[in-house]
């Protein structure tokens, strides 16, 4: 009987896995919901019955019943890169020179278009050259046309080789999906981890949230998949579900949304995967990785591969063999864009051939056998109708444009910044105004130009205040500076700028504490300054509004476990100008406790090394401020940890097998990963950095090294494989 059962459960996964396939990736359903719903009800009480024999991979498991408490950082098994940008075609000419110019030279048959290809890859002529296509192109530029291009298919490559890999090599252009990336991991076939790119080497684990989506599988259609498979894509909601979760939630007196891209990225972050369900997020799927390393010859053949898989692939999609090809492409999408179900904003055009990507490798951001040819950001007319000025947490104050709301690249925009008074004086800006406006990478509204043919009589000139709107003392602009700063360390916007920074994640991590609660602790003059945030009780904080005891209690106990960050955390988290985390790290590693770094000279801290002139400036001067040393006194006195746990480089004893050596560590080690790899050098009294200079003794390669290696290699810096490394340890 359990056998019967057994086969009867993975018969209705199998019709329900194929229906879904059939209505969220192919857009064909093969039966109708009312079919679906009664198979699925099916499913759900043989589950109930038989618990035991339920699985991760079942189409009941895609909901999850209880709501995430958090979300957790996880590192990427494959770091997900961002893309170079190039905005016209003169800057994409200038990125294929660049990659032509360290390709390795390139011999007939090599040069990255489809290599002869072994079953079942064979027939149709699909994987990795141009699918044989006759006009008019049907079925909606499937295939790799979009309609309406030209057919040029299954061509001979006769364009001549010359050093440097030029010629000869074909493009694949995709269209740039504008929605939020993701991160899959399969292991033998089901999925077991969902996670957003975050940092591009940590992101957020939303495993349970990534269920939710139809058009992602749960299980590959494969008989016998890889072990692992790595799938990377982006999470996006088309145009009609955006303007209905908009209109519902303008029902419910919700703040709406800005723009499609927000609210995927909003929704994935949901704690609770049924209001995630709810709002039908889609998947298009672009890149593959294999544990065995058979993705394909092609980035044509591993889109082909995803399709089979059970992924949806954009079927826009085209390989091209010249510029002018690439052109036409990136301007018939120019105008066709506006007819997609779902928001673009470029092109994303991909050398073809796997091999050669290998081969060129990555800069320290971006692929260099990739590029993102933007389209130029929509501009429109408005009127502005009054200028506000922001004051930010180092004091700059920033000039904002009230604008007469305006319909711009699917958003209304009401606001845009003008930057600083040099902006602000090349515009020569009045109060009413008409202004073009545009959103710059197709994200924050800008003023581009004025039309001064349009001012009213009368109109104002707008210059920046000489006094603090926030505190009102005045304000100064050092020379050679664009920006206009408020220097009073008792504003009220500067407090609130320092205690958001403070307790940001990257800071001192302080769960809880957000921009809303701190306006809430500086308008009840509860906080003066960070150091205030130690003195708070619960009961203190029970006096603000809508703040419970369990709150309170769960604030205090977030502020005390802050207590244990690193000294390299607490240096960041003080906000010191051009002082970001890289350089709080690097800082903390040559001063390793606060009373060495605050007496140092400007010439000592710049003699860190990564650290200029200017952060040394910065850091010496803060240091020097009455106000700053008696915070640094609070902070000691509260139990931060002010001091680091490993030596000063100075004072490392020599017993150590590595002390005084620096390294560089690039590409993907055998065994060790990155920071395993760092941290052992650094405990055996070795330094590692993230550039390669004369400074530098070794670098650590491994498999895929990038522009690091070949760096080392033209200032002749000795490189070591992980076993050497080991022996070295």
């Amino acid at each position: 009987m359990a056998a019967e059962i057994q086969q009867q459960i993975q018969q209705l996964r199998q019709q329900l896995q194929e229906a879904s396939y059939a209505y969220y990736v192919l857009d064909a359903p093969i039966m109708p919901d009312e079919v679906y719903d009664r198979l699925y009800r099916q499913l759900q009480e043989l589950e109930s019955d038989y618990p035991e024999l339920i699985t991760a991979e079942s189409p009941t498991q895609r909901v999850g019943e209880q709501p995430a408490t958090q979300f957790f950082s996880v590192k990427h098994n494959i770091p997900l890169y961002s893309l170079e940008n190039a905005f016209n075609f003169e800057e994409f000419a200038k990125w294929q020179e660049r990659w032509q110019k360290v390709a390795p030279p390139l011999t007939p048959g090599q040069e990255g278009n489809a290599p002869p290809l072994t079953p079942p890859y064979q027939g149709g002529g699909i994987e990795g050259n141009a699918p044989p296509l006759t006009p008019p192109y049907q079925g909606g530029g499937v295939d790799g046309n979009a309609p309406g291009l030209s057919n040029k298919e299954n061509r001979e490559i006769t364009a001549p080789l010359s050093k440097g890999g030029l010629g000869g090599v074909s493009y694949v252009c995709e269209l740039k999906i504008d929605g939020s990336a993701l991160a899959l991991t399969y292991e033998n076939g089901v999925l077991v981890r969902g996670a957003t790119r975050g940092d591009g080497i940590r992101g957020e684990e939303i495993t349970q949230n990534v269920k939710t989506i139809r058009s992602i599988p749960l299980k590959l259609n494969l008989d016998n998949p890889p072990p692992v498979v790595e799938v990377r894509g982006e999470a996006f909601l088309s145009l009609a579900v955006f303007e209905e979760i908009n209109r519902e939630r303008e029902k419910a007196g919700e703040q709406l949304f800005a723009n499609p891209r927000n609210a995927a990225a909003g929704t994935l972050r949901q704690l609770d995967s049924k209001i995630v369900d709810k709002r039908r997020l889609d998947f298009f799927a672009y890149t593959l990785h294999l544990d065995r390393g058979n993705e394909g010859n092609t980035q044509w053949e591993s889109l082909e591969l995803l399709r089979r898989m059970g992924f949806k692939v954009n079927p826009y999609r085209k390989i091209c063999y010249s510029l002018d090809e690439v052109r036409e492409y990136y301007e018939y999408w120019d105008t066709e864009r506006r007819n997609l179900p779902y928001m673009t904003d470029g092109v994303v055009v991909k050398i073809n051939s796997v091999w050669l990507q290998k081969q060129l490798g990555f800069t320290q951001r971006f692929p260099r056998w990739a590029i993102a040819l933007k389209y130029p950001a929509a501009e429109v007319p408005t009127i502005v109708e009054a200028v506000t000025v922001q004051v930010g947490r180092t004091g700059a104050l920033t000039p904002v444009a009230e604008l007469k709301p305006v319909q711009l690249a699917g958003t209304t925009v009401s606001r845009a910044s003008l930057h600083n008074s040099d902006r602000l004086s090349d515009l020569n800006l009045h109060i009413g105004d008409t202004v073009i406006v545009r959103k710059a990478g197709e994200i924050i509204p800008e003023v581009v130009r004025v039309l001064p043919e349009l001012r009213p009589p009368n109109a104002q000139l707008f210059q920046i205040p000489s006094c603090c709107p926030e505190c009102e003392q005045p304000v100064v602009r050092e020379k050679g500076e664009a920006v206009t700063r408020c220097i009073n360390t008792s504003c009220p916007a500067i407090l609130r700028g320092s205690l958001i920074h403070f307790c940001s994640r990257d800071a001192l991590d302080i769960n809880g504490v957000g921009e809303k609660l701190v306006q809430q602790m500086v308008d009840s003059n509860l906080v003066h300054s960070a150091a205030d945030l130690y003195d708070l009780t619960a009961e203190r904080l029970m006096s603000l509004e809508r703040m419970g005891k369990k709150l309170a209690e769960k604030l205090v106990s977030a502020i005390a476990n802050s207590k244990t960050q690193p000294w390299s955390r607490v240096l960041y988290a003080l906000g010191i100008r051009h002082v970001g985390s890289v350089n709080a790290q690097l800082l903390t590693e040559r001063f390793t406790n606060v009373t060495d770094l605050a007496s140092a000279s400007a010439a000592a801290i710049e003699g860190v090394y990564g650290i200029g002139p200017e952060i040394a400036q910065s850091v010496y001067q803060w240091f020097q401020l009455p106000a700053n040393q008696s915070l640094i006194e609070r902070l000691i006195a509260a139990g931060l940890q002010l001091q680091s746990e490993v030596k000063s480089q100075d004072s490392v004893e020599i017993s150590l097998p590595l002390a005084g050596k620096t390294f560089v560590i690039t590409g993907t080690l055998p065994t060790l990963k990155r920071d395993e790899a760092k941290d052992l050098i650094q405990k055996a009294g070795g330094k590692v950095t993230n550039s390669v200079s004369a400074k530098t003794d070794y670098v650590v390669v491994g498999e895929d090294a990038g522009s690091k290696l070949e760096k080392a290699l033209s200032l002749g810096i000795a490189q070591l494989s992980e076993s050497e490394l080991l022996s070295m340890l």
